[in-house]
Protein backbone atom coordinates (compact mmCIF):
# COMPACT_ATOMS: atom_id res chain seq x y z
CA UNK A 1 0.00 0.00 0.00
CA UNK A 2 1.60 3.34 -1.06
CA UNK A 3 0.36 6.59 0.43
CA UNK A 4 -0.41 9.90 -1.51
CA UNK A 5 0.47 13.20 0.29
CA UNK A 6 -0.32 16.86 -0.05
CA UNK A 7 2.34 18.83 -1.88
CA UNK A 8 1.28 21.74 0.51
CA UNK A 9 -1.24 23.28 2.31
CA UNK A 10 -4.54 24.52 1.49
CA UNK A 11 -8.10 23.25 0.70
CA UNK A 12 -8.18 19.60 -1.18
CA UNK A 13 -10.57 19.59 -3.83
CA UNK A 14 -11.42 16.09 -5.69
CA UNK A 15 -12.49 17.85 -8.71
CA UNK A 16 -11.75 21.01 -11.23
CA UNK A 17 -15.43 22.23 -10.00
CA UNK A 18 -18.38 21.59 -8.00
CA UNK A 19 -20.37 20.24 -10.97
CA UNK A 20 -17.76 18.28 -12.65
CA UNK A 21 -17.17 14.56 -12.06
CA UNK A 22 -14.52 14.15 -9.31
CA UNK A 23 -10.91 13.26 -10.88
CA UNK A 24 -10.47 9.94 -9.63
CA UNK A 25 -13.61 7.82 -7.08
CA UNK A 26 -12.92 5.42 -4.18
CA UNK A 27 -11.50 2.24 -5.98
CA UNK A 28 -10.11 4.08 -9.44
CA UNK A 29 -6.94 2.49 -10.13
CA UNK A 30 -4.31 5.68 -10.67
CA UNK A 31 -1.11 5.42 -12.83
CA UNK A 32 1.81 8.01 -12.05
CA UNK A 33 1.23 11.52 -13.15
CA UNK A 34 -2.14 11.12 -13.43
CA UNK A 35 -4.08 14.02 -11.31
CA UNK A 36 -6.01 13.28 -8.38
CA UNK A 37 -7.27 16.49 -7.30
CA UNK A 38 -6.28 20.14 -6.36
CA UNK A 39 -5.01 22.04 -3.65
CA UNK A 40 -6.43 25.86 -2.98
CA UNK A 41 -3.68 28.25 -1.48
CA UNK A 42 -4.69 31.94 -1.44
CA UNK A 43 -6.91 31.30 -4.94
CA UNK A 44 -4.38 29.30 -6.92
CA UNK A 45 -5.15 26.18 -7.72
CA UNK A 46 -2.19 23.56 -7.90
CA UNK A 47 -2.84 19.94 -9.49
CA UNK A 48 -2.13 17.05 -7.15
CA UNK A 49 -0.33 14.13 -9.06
CA UNK A 50 -0.23 10.42 -8.41
CA UNK A 51 3.76 9.87 -7.51
CA UNK A 52 2.92 6.01 -7.37
CA UNK A 53 0.70 3.65 -9.95
CA UNK A 54 -1.33 1.60 -8.00
CA UNK A 55 -5.27 0.42 -7.71
CA UNK A 56 -8.08 0.53 -5.25
CA UNK A 57 -7.90 4.51 -4.80
CA UNK A 58 -9.18 5.00 -1.28
CA UNK A 59 -9.13 8.80 -0.34
CA UNK A 60 -8.40 9.72 3.26
CA UNK A 61 -9.24 13.41 2.67
CA UNK A 62 -12.94 14.60 2.09
CA UNK A 63 -13.71 16.82 -0.67
CA UNK A 64 -13.19 21.13 0.35
CA UNK A 65 -10.91 19.72 3.80
CA UNK A 66 -8.86 21.79 4.64
CA UNK A 67 -5.50 19.74 4.66
CA UNK A 68 -1.64 20.37 5.75
CA UNK A 69 1.12 19.83 3.72
CA UNK A 70 2.25 16.35 4.13
CA UNK A 71 -1.18 15.37 5.38
CA UNK A 72 -2.31 11.98 3.27
CA UNK A 73 -4.90 12.72 0.88
CA UNK A 74 -5.25 8.72 -0.41
CA UNK A 75 -3.57 5.30 -0.62
CA UNK A 76 -3.53 2.61 -3.30
CA UNK A 77 -3.25 -0.53 -3.27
Amino acid sequence: MAQLHSPLPGTFYRSSSPDKPPFKADGDAVAVGEVIGLIEVMKSFHEVKAEVAGANIRFAADNEEPVMAGAVLAEVD
